[in-house]
């Protein structure tokens, strides 16, 4: 029964079945008890008390946010993947923020169009990142306690002090009482599960859209660290340009992410991947489908990849040697949506010689290191 999700006196064994995506959910204090949780949704859904931990409820994408009260350091609202932002051409407001505004690309009429606020990182539109941030905020603050919420921003490692400034600057305009920034690979360090004060090298690789961050971690600060943008949108991108030159196909960036998620490798599979793949022709325009394996698709990809390698050699050619070897022993950790290309641990690994661990949660370990930063927040508030 502690495994169940309980209704109407009936246990059911698979709670992703009953906790949906764009399942409203109401959470009282009193409802979170030792980091589980215990709450009620609106069709009477009911979670009991040690059936949910904190960190599976990450996973809900909840497009109605909490209507009731928050627990302090608790995840409200996840938005996987690039942000997105649909805004209207005559009025610039916000049609869609999210996974939404994400499934909108190439499909908007002329009254809409679909921006990315943020690109590699950092801010490309100071005033549509300004209205999505006061967006989520206004999700977050019905119905709760929270006014002006304490905000907590990643940042990757490689950020220059003016768009550090740009960062906090609006993220106060958009709302937010307090602001702190803190670099992705220190917060998926702490999201892995590493002992970041301890007087030992870590190294954290965290392969993200826009950028890859590498740092090396020690005694609660980042020794040296290094940030360029071979990610998951040059994977993307080199996926386009492959089908173009290949199969004369024009795709999308979202067509683009759908193959990588589905059959994306860098190393050969025991068993060849397919997927279908729908496009315009070059040569005459119209739809077609094409079927794309994965084995296409390992030069293109472990290409980038090399080039992720070769810069985890500079930043080791930088690291201390007492460091280094401590990394020898303890190997590095891959993290980030990048981390889930098939095979990308063993080339790493490979090419460096050394261990390679992908974490537990690569998805959510940058989220997940905030959310034991606002749990501890006087032990990390150096960090």
């Amino acid at each position: 029964a502690n495994n169940c999700i309980h209704k109407s006196d009936k246990y059911i064994d698979n709670p992703s079945k009953v906790l949906s995506v764009g399942q409203i959910i109401k959470v009282k204090i009193k409802d979170v008890k030792n980091g589980f949780y215990l709450g009620r949704g609106i069709d009477e859904k009911v979670a009991r008390e040690g059936s949910l931990k904190m960190k599976e409820i990450n996973y809900i994408h909840t497009e109605a946010l909490p209507a009731g009260e928050l627990k302090y350091g608790s995840i409200a609202l996840i938005e996987k993947g690039v942000l997105v932002v649909a805004i209207s051409t005559k009025t610039k407001e916000i049609f869609e923020v999210g996974e939404k505004a994400k499934h909108m690309i190439g499909r908007t009429p002329s009254t809409y169009e679909t921006i990315r606020p943020l690109r590699n990182g950092v801010i490309a539109d100071y005033e549509v990142t300004e209205k999505m941030l006061r967006c989520f905020y206004r999700r977050i603050k019905s119905g709760t306690f929270l006014n002006k919420p304490r905000v907590i921003i990643c940042v990757p490692a490689g950020i220059t002090q003016v768009e550090k400034r740009a960062v906090m600057e609006v993220t106060r305009e958009a709302g937010a009482r307090e602001a702190y920034l803190i670099e992705e690979p220190m917060a998926a360090a702490i999201g892995v599960g590493i002992n970041i004060f301890e007087p030992e090298g870590n190294m954290v690789v965290d392969i993200g859209g826009g950028t890859t961050d590498i740092a090396v971690v020690s005694l609660g600060g980042v020794v040296k660290k290094s940030s360029f943008r071979v990610a998951g949108d040059r994977f993307d991108t080199a996926i386009v340009d492959y089908v173009r030159q290949k199969h004369n196909l024009l795709i999308g960036e979202k067509s683009a992410e759908d193959i990588k998620i589905k059959i994306g490798t860098v190393s050969p599979e025991e068993e060849e991947m397919e997927i279908e793949v729908s496009g315009k022709y070059v040569l005459n325009g119209l739809p077609k489908d094409i079927t794309l394996t994965s084995s296409e698709l390992i030069e293109t990809l472990s290409t980038l990849v090399q080039e992720i390698i070769e810069e985890i050699r500079v930043v080791f050619e930088k690291t201390p040697p007492e460091l280094a070897a401590d990394i020898k022993k303890r190997g590095i950790y891959i993290s980030g949506g990048g981390a889930l290309l098939r095979g990308i641990d063993k080339k790493i690994s490979a090419g460096l010689n050394l261990k390679v661990t992908i974490a537990e949660d690569p998805l959510n370990a940058v989220i997940n290191g905030i959310g034991v930063l606002l749990n501890n927040f006087s032990l990390y508030s150096k960090v």
